[in-house]
Protein backbone atom coordinates (compact mmCIF):
# COMPACT_ATOMS: atom_id res chain seq x y z
CA UNK A 1 0.00 0.00 0.00
CA UNK A 2 1.53 3.36 -1.03
CA UNK A 3 2.13 5.98 2.02
CA UNK A 4 -0.15 8.19 2.87
CA UNK A 5 0.22 11.65 1.11
CA UNK A 6 0.92 14.72 3.70
CA UNK A 7 0.04 17.66 1.47
CA UNK A 8 -1.87 17.55 -1.44
CA UNK A 9 -1.28 17.89 -4.85
CA UNK A 10 -2.48 21.36 -4.78
CA UNK A 11 -0.74 22.50 -1.60
CA UNK A 12 2.45 21.51 -3.54
CA UNK A 13 1.69 23.71 -6.69
CA UNK A 14 1.19 26.58 -4.36
CA UNK A 15 3.67 25.95 -2.34
CA UNK A 16 5.95 25.59 -5.78
CA UNK A 17 4.80 28.55 -7.36
CA UNK A 18 5.50 30.40 -4.22
CA UNK A 19 9.16 29.65 -4.97
CA UNK A 20 8.95 30.81 -8.30
CA UNK A 21 7.28 33.99 -7.48
CA UNK A 22 9.99 35.16 -5.49
CA UNK A 23 12.93 33.34 -6.65
CA UNK A 24 12.49 32.32 -10.19
CA UNK A 25 12.03 29.28 -11.49
CA UNK A 26 16.02 27.62 -11.33
CA UNK A 27 14.86 28.21 -7.48
CA UNK A 28 12.63 25.44 -7.61
CA UNK A 29 14.14 22.66 -5.99
CA UNK A 30 13.05 19.25 -4.27
CA UNK A 31 14.75 20.81 -1.45
CA UNK A 32 13.57 24.39 -1.30
CA UNK A 33 10.04 22.75 -1.95
CA UNK A 34 10.21 20.31 0.94
CA UNK A 35 11.30 23.60 2.97
CA UNK A 36 8.70 25.38 1.67
CA UNK A 37 6.38 23.13 3.07
CA UNK A 38 7.97 22.75 6.18
CA UNK A 39 9.29 19.21 5.73
CA UNK A 40 11.68 17.00 4.10
CA UNK A 41 11.55 16.27 0.06
CA UNK A 42 10.06 13.05 0.57
CA UNK A 43 6.58 13.70 0.73
CA UNK A 44 6.49 15.60 -2.70
CA UNK A 45 7.12 12.64 -4.21
CA UNK A 46 4.35 10.62 -2.53
CA UNK A 47 2.28 12.78 -4.90
CA UNK A 48 4.57 13.95 -7.95
CA UNK A 49 6.37 10.95 -9.54
CA UNK A 50 9.66 13.88 -10.43
CA UNK A 51 10.86 17.52 -10.01
CA UNK A 52 9.94 17.76 -13.75
CA UNK A 53 6.13 16.73 -12.94
CA UNK A 54 6.00 19.51 -10.33
CA UNK A 55 8.23 22.08 -12.40
CA UNK A 56 5.55 21.45 -15.30
CA UNK A 57 2.16 21.74 -13.00
CA UNK A 58 3.70 25.51 -12.28
CA UNK A 59 4.51 26.43 -15.81
CA UNK A 60 0.82 24.99 -16.32
CA UNK A 61 -0.17 27.16 -13.34
CA UNK A 62 1.41 30.15 -14.39
CA UNK A 63 -0.11 29.72 -17.89
CA UNK A 64 -3.68 29.34 -15.99
CA UNK A 65 -2.80 33.27 -14.79
CA UNK A 66 -2.15 34.28 -17.67
CA UNK A 67 -5.20 33.05 -19.17
CA UNK A 68 -7.01 35.09 -17.14
CA UNK A 69 -5.05 38.42 -17.42
CA UNK A 70 -5.79 37.93 -21.41
CA UNK A 71 -9.64 36.73 -20.40
CA UNK A 72 -9.63 40.25 -18.68
CA UNK A 73 -8.19 42.19 -21.42
CA UNK A 74 -10.30 40.52 -24.64
CA UNK A 75 -13.44 41.92 -22.44
CA UNK A 76 -12.26 45.60 -22.47
CA UNK A 77 -13.23 48.05 -25.18
CA UNK A 78 -11.29 47.99 -27.36
CA UNK A 79 -9.98 44.26 -26.98
CA UNK A 80 -6.87 44.39 -28.68
CA UNK A 81 -5.68 47.25 -26.42
CA UNK A 82 -7.05 45.48 -23.37
CA UNK A 83 -5.23 42.66 -24.39
CA UNK A 84 -1.40 44.58 -24.61
CA UNK A 85 -2.72 46.26 -21.59
CA UNK A 86 -2.98 42.56 -19.28
CA UNK A 87 0.08 41.51 -20.95
CA UNK A 88 2.44 44.18 -19.46
CA UNK A 89 0.31 44.04 -15.96
CA UNK A 90 0.93 40.59 -16.01
CA UNK A 91 4.63 41.40 -16.37
CA UNK A 92 4.62 43.93 -13.52
CA UNK A 93 2.69 41.88 -10.93
CA UNK A 94 3.93 38.66 -11.98
CA UNK A 95 7.87 39.15 -12.99
CA UNK A 96 9.23 35.66 -12.31
CA UNK A 97 6.14 34.21 -14.05
CA UNK A 98 6.41 35.70 -16.82
CA UNK A 99 10.01 35.68 -17.18
CA UNK A 100 8.71 31.83 -16.94
CA UNK A 101 6.43 31.94 -19.67
CA UNK A 102 7.83 34.54 -22.20
CA UNK A 103 11.70 35.20 -21.47
CA UNK A 104 13.24 31.91 -21.54
CA UNK A 105 15.87 30.97 -24.18
CA UNK A 106 14.48 28.31 -26.63
CA UNK A 107 16.49 25.73 -27.93
CA UNK A 108 14.66 26.11 -32.02
CA UNK A 109 14.20 29.73 -33.07
CA UNK A 110 10.88 30.11 -34.73
CA UNK A 111 10.09 32.85 -37.30
CA UNK A 112 8.41 35.71 -36.42
CA UNK A 113 5.37 34.41 -37.85
CA UNK A 114 5.46 30.92 -35.79
CA UNK A 115 6.75 32.62 -32.48
CA UNK A 116 2.95 33.28 -31.29
CA UNK A 117 0.95 30.94 -31.59
CA UNK A 118 4.19 28.98 -30.02
CA UNK A 119 4.46 30.68 -27.30
CA UNK A 120 0.52 32.17 -26.33
CA UNK A 121 -2.12 29.65 -26.36
CA UNK A 122 -4.77 32.85 -26.87
CA UNK A 123 -3.07 33.70 -30.30
CA UNK A 124 -6.67 33.09 -32.13
CA UNK A 125 -8.81 34.80 -29.75
CA UNK A 126 -6.18 37.88 -30.02
CA UNK A 127 -5.96 37.90 -33.60
CA UNK A 128 -9.77 37.79 -34.17
CA UNK A 129 -9.48 40.65 -31.29
CA UNK A 130 -7.60 42.41 -33.75
CA UNK A 131 -9.19 41.56 -37.39
CA UNK A 132 -12.96 41.91 -36.22
CA UNK A 133 -12.57 44.76 -34.01
CA UNK A 134 -10.65 46.80 -37.10
CA UNK A 135 -12.20 45.03 -39.83
CA UNK A 136 -8.66 43.90 -40.95
CA UNK A 137 -7.90 41.09 -43.46
CA UNK A 138 -6.55 38.12 -41.75
CA UNK A 139 -2.68 38.89 -43.21
CA UNK A 140 -3.34 42.85 -42.25
CA UNK A 141 -4.75 41.86 -38.52
CA UNK A 142 -1.76 39.45 -38.41
CA UNK A 143 1.13 42.41 -39.25
CA UNK A 144 -0.16 44.50 -36.61
CA UNK A 145 -0.58 41.79 -34.09
CA UNK A 146 3.37 41.17 -34.72
CA UNK A 147 4.57 44.61 -34.74
CA UNK A 148 2.56 45.48 -31.46
CA UNK A 149 3.28 42.30 -29.41
CA UNK A 150 7.01 43.02 -30.25
CA UNK A 151 6.83 46.68 -28.37
CA UNK A 152 4.68 45.60 -26.19
CA UNK A 153 6.51 42.35 -24.93
CA UNK A 154 9.46 45.37 -24.88
CA UNK A 155 7.86 47.44 -22.44
CA UNK A 156 6.62 44.10 -20.28
CA UNK A 157 10.33 43.01 -20.73
CA UNK A 158 11.59 46.14 -18.94
CA UNK A 159 8.91 46.33 -16.53
CA UNK A 160 9.29 42.03 -15.31
CA UNK A 161 13.51 42.88 -15.07
CA UNK A 162 12.72 46.26 -13.24
CA UNK A 163 14.77 48.10 -15.70
CA UNK A 164 12.02 50.56 -16.24
CA UNK A 165 8.71 51.83 -14.74
CA UNK A 166 6.04 53.15 -16.60
CA UNK A 167 2.43 54.51 -15.29
CA UNK A 168 -0.74 53.10 -16.83
CA UNK A 169 -1.41 56.83 -18.65
CA UNK A 170 2.12 56.12 -20.58
CA UNK A 171 1.59 52.99 -21.19
CA UNK A 172 -2.10 53.87 -22.69
CA UNK A 173 -0.51 56.71 -24.33
CA UNK A 174 2.63 54.58 -25.92
CA UNK A 175 0.09 51.68 -27.10
CA UNK A 176 -2.12 54.21 -29.26
CA UNK A 177 0.45 55.87 -30.32
CA UNK A 178 1.74 52.86 -32.08
CA UNK A 179 -1.26 51.23 -32.86
CA UNK A 180 -2.85 54.39 -34.87
CA UNK A 181 0.79 54.57 -36.81
CA UNK A 182 0.82 51.22 -37.56
CA UNK A 183 -3.22 51.07 -38.12
CA UNK A 184 -2.35 53.77 -40.69
CA UNK A 185 0.89 52.29 -42.32
CA UNK A 186 -0.72 49.09 -43.40
CA UNK A 187 -4.11 50.70 -44.42
CA UNK A 188 -2.21 52.87 -46.81
CA UNK A 189 -0.02 49.60 -48.40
Amino acid sequence: MPPKAKFTKEEIIKAALAIVRSEGFSALTARALGARLGSSARPIFTVFQSMEEVQQAVVDEAKSLYKEYIKRGLSDTPAFKGVGTQYILFSVNEPKLFQLLFMKEHNDVPELSAVLPIIDENYDKILSSVRDGYGLTRETAEKLYHHLWIYTHGIAALCATKMCRFTGEEISSMMTEVFIGLLNSLKQN
